[in-house]
């Protein structure tokens, strides 16, 4: 018999809400959650795709222990007892920092990944963290921190309320977006479209998005911004500055007017290949609109000037009066955010605490280049990395040069990894530790509500009990923790009481708090939930900022209340929240901070640059996630391809024909690919696809390995870095063709 179970969709940032249809404990459909408080039953082919993906034969059903080179079938004991007895005793004779994690992109798309790494980092010491950021969103996180003194403090494009939106390296119609959490992203465009809004679209491809567009600009990759500067001196040059009502908390004004002086649109029209009238057309709308907004993404975060851009998307949003206003760009305020506190000074963000111990690459939110982490493997000495742990991290694809990490990875003493699959970068491992399917797993988005353009909660428990033989996935990171910290053997629910004990002790000690003075041992028998994770988020819900304060308000959320409304809970439209997010040192919005001031120079002398090379960029694919959705056989077809796009021009200058091979050559290497001649490419640039490369022996990925395409990140060999974020360059770099036949 069949029945219907609600799921959040793990498998984007949307987060839609899913109704599946369940039989016995086998998802046999899924379609959207009409009742779904955020996403109202939008769903994409990935989310109707869910029981397949569930249900993939190839995924792992229980722990793998190497045997004499082997990996084997193992007990779930036999797995824990090798991690404490070869991780301890290489901590305490290397030292603390001789263990490295790698945090992959799928960590914050399940509750646990999200739980349990912050306590995994804290039992290791280590400050060789590695995680997906440095491929993609750090230089937002960086340009916030230095901005507003909090990496996290992001704010959004309000998506249901603007009337003009400046859109860069983003195609959230095949996306569904990024930084910037809205199921149904391409109905809300086509909604600005209709209610008379303008929507103007900077990619160097026809994209679908850029197709949906009042204006396309097809920029030359890797220039976003010195177009943002350039938007940036025409509304100071005509004086079109209004920042508005956040005016009384920026400082710096005067000093980003002087320091875009240079970046005339006469002087960067032609190094981004932008006609000069279209840029002062853009900035002059962009003030004129009622309201207006500025959003980048990847295609302007993984560029050589990655972060600039992103502290000029922000810029732009404060000139205009759009920052913090509704129509805007405005900040989430998630239901397990800290409480609001009064605003004032705060401890600010600094870059480049420590170095990274072969390259001296600055640390960036505790984090260093993943581009850096084979080095630190290969190179001895005091701080080699010999043991590795890696939570749903594919870098061996997903991180520049994969064969120098491949090589890297087969030598370290030891090395976990948490993944479902037997995949290019797991079949290293020592120890394969798999989660259950994600029908078997709880859901809440700890992350993406904090990126939602608007505010509101949802949890949902598993749709299907665990298989028998199967873990759960927050039992297997408690586990990890302990066995790696010395207690193994330890009951695996301690890791969540200590994890509680310490943020009571935290919010009782606060005079802010709603519990401050109170017994946290009380408190604490107070949370409800079924398990240790439970117990958390109710503990989260409830000293959040809609939260009841364990009685303070007794209409406020609690896990009770949350569970009461299955399709979630409407928390309203983004308000403004400043200046109560300021963190900076000053409390102030710090426009021109000292690192963006001395990476200036770098932008400047990129005016004088010029080069007649094809440049490669990304794609997106509506069927993909990076490497991960390439062994469904529903979503490995159609366009969903790994082709090099290239221009009609520039097909018949190079003697390309559509279908045939290419060699694809720059600073890093060279791939082989098919050929697919598209007027929906500039000439000039050419787009190879991310995360495919499946072709590697010892992986288990059959569907994926009889089309594995080819890793476009074996191109770079991981010296393109922007160096305020340490992120790679996978964007805009050179590149040269030669025809195979």
């Amino acid at each position: 018999m069949s029945r219907t179970v609600l799921r959040i969709c793990p498998l984007c940032e949307a987060t839609c809400g899913l109704s599946l249809t369940v039989e016995g404990a086998r998802v046999t459909g899924a379609r959207g959650d009409a009742d779904d408080v955020f996403s109202q039953g939008f769903i994409c082919p990935k989310g109707a795709a869910f029981g397949e993906i569930d249900a993939d034969p190839d995924r792992l059903t229980g722990p793998l222990v190497r045997r004499d080179g082997v990996l084997e079938e193992a007990t779930w004991a036999e797995a824990f007892d090798l991690i404490a007895a070869r991780t301890r005793p290489v901590v305490e004779r290397y030292g603390a920092n001789a263990v490295g994690v790698v945090l992959g992109n799928p960590n914050v798309h399940t509750m646990a990944g999200a739980l349990y790494p912050p306590a995994l980092l804290g039992a290791l010491r280590t400050r060789n963290l590695f995680t997906a950021s440095t491929l993609d969103q750090m230089p937002k996180h960086v340009s916030s921190g230095l901005l507003f003194g909090d990496p996290f403090a992001i704010p959004v494009p309000d998506l249901e309320r603007t009337d003009h939106l400046l859109l860069l390296g983003a195609n959230p119609l095949e996306s569904n977006g990024s930084l910037c959490t809205a199921p149904d992203f391409p109905g809300k465009l086509r909604a600005l479209r209709r209610r008379g809004g303008t929507l103007t679209v900077v990619d160097p491809r026809r994209t679908r998005t850029a197709k949906l567009a009042d204006r396309h600009v097809a920029i030359r990759p890797g220039t976003d911004a010195l177009l943002l500067a350039s938007i940036a001196q025409v509304l100071c040059e005509d004086k079109l500055l209004a920042p508005g009502a956040i005016e009384a908390h920026l400082e710096g004004l005067d000093e980003v007017a002087d320091a875009v002086r240079e970046f005339t649109p006469d002087a960067v029209g032609p190094r981004c290949d932008v006609d000069p009238d279209d840029i002062r057309a853009i900035a002059r709308e962009l003030a004129a609109a009622p309201t207006a907004a500025v959003y980048g993404r990847i295609g302007s975060c993984t560029v050589e000037h990655g972060t600039l851009a992103s502290w000029l998307v922000d810029v732009l949003n404060v000139l205009t009066g759009n920052l913090d206003r509704p129509g805007g760009a405005l900040f989430p305020l998630s239901a397990t955010d800290r409480a609001p506190r009064p605003a004032g000074p705060g401890r600010g963000f600094d870059l480049g605490r420590w170095n990274s111990r072969v390259g001296g690459h600055p640390e960036v939110k505790g984090e260093l280049p993943l581009a850096a982490l084979a080095e630190e493997i290969e190179t001895p000495g005091e701080g080699q990395i010999r043991v590795l742990i890696a939570c749903a991290a594919n870098p061996v694809l997903s991180a520049p040069d994969g064969d120098r990490l491949d090589g890297a990875l087969a030598g370290l003493d030891f090395m976990v990894s948490i993944d479902p699959y037997l995949n290019e970068t797991s079949r290293h491992a020592h120890v394969v530790l798999p989660p259950p399917p994600p029908s078997q797993s709880a859901h809440f988005d700890f992350a993406f509500n904090g990126f939602a353009v608007r505010n509101q909660v949802r949890y949902t428990r598993p749709a299907v009990p665990l298989d028998e033989g199967r873990m759960d996935e927050s039992e297997i990171h408690a586990r990890l923790i302990l066995a790696v910290s010395g207690l193994h053997g330890a009951d695996p629910t301690a890791v969540d009481a200590t994890v509680v004990e310490r943020t009571l002790a935290k919010a009782v000690a606060d005079p802010h708090a709603p519990v401050h003075g109170q017994d946290p041992a009380a408190l604490a028998t107070r949370l409800t939930g079924e398990n240790g994770p439970e117990r958390r988020l109710d503990l989260m819900l409830r000293l959040g900022p809609y939260g009841d304060g364990f009685g303070a308000d007794p209409d406020g959320l609690s896990l009770e209340r949350l569970l009461a409304h299955p399709h979630g809970i409407d928390l309203g439209p983004l308000e403004p929240r400043l200046p109560q997010v300021l963190k900076t040192r000053s409390g102030r919005i710090e426009l021109f901070p000292a690192p963006i001031a001395a990476d200036l120079p770098r932008l400047r002398a990129a005016l004088d640059e010029r080069s007649d090379s094809l440049v490669l960029v990304g794609r997106r694919h509506l069927r993909s996630n990076n490497s991960w959705l390439h062994n469904i056989p529903v979503l490995n077809g159609g366009s969903n391809r790994c082709t090099l796009q290239i221009h009609p021009e520039d097909a018949a200058r190079l003697g390309l024909a559509d279908g045939a091979d290419v060699r694809i050559t720059a600073d890093g290497g060279a791939v082989v690919a098919p050929v697919e001649i598209t007027d929906s490419v500039r000439s000039g640039v050419v787009s190879l696809p991310h995360g495919w490369g499946h072709s590697r022996a010892g992986s288990r990925l059959a569907v994926a390995a009889s089309r594995p395409g080819v890793n476009v990140n074996q191109l770079l060999d991981g010296s393109r870095l922007d160096p305020l974020s340490g992120t790679s360059v996978l964007n805009g770099f050179p590149v040269e063709l030669v025809p195979l036949s």
